[in-house]
């Protein structure tokens, strides 16, 4: 069982930074569940998925969206994964879930974080 945290977000203003972090915890941390990824639901929205890193060879996938503006990485001695947000839009705004055990593309995921608002205002 695998149980995720996740702490930031809050209010930005167009052009501003954020970053969410998510703490992965559990009895055991199954590297078999190596790729996490970000995932976001914008209010009337269905969720959709931002970008996924591998725990292993930290290779990434990011939507168009946010590519050049979005960076996930993650420390492995803490079990922690992070989603650098600059450049901030009004379209960024949401609820933000991380997810561990899919796959890069973000499919197939099985564990979510409880999620954090992210608003952008212009």
């Amino acid at each position: 069982q695998v149980k995720l945290v996740q702490s930031g977000g809050g209010l930005a203003q167009v052009g501003e930074s954020l970053r969410l972090s998510c703490a992965a915890s559990g009895r055991t941390f199954n590297f078999t569940y190596s790729n996490m990824g970000w995932f976001r639901q914008a209010p009337g929205k269905e969720r959709e998925f931002v970008a996924a890193m591998n725990w292993i060879d930290r290779s990434t996938y990011y939507v168009d969206s946010v590519k050049g503006r979005f960076t996930i990485s993650r420390d492995k001695a803490k079990i922690l994964v992070y989603l650098q947000m600059n450049s901030l839009k009004p379209e960024d705004t949401g609820s933000y879930y991380c997810a561990v055990g899919g796959s890069l593309d973000g499919s197939g995921y099985t564990y979510w974080g409880q999620g954090a608002l992210v608003t952008v205002s212009s």
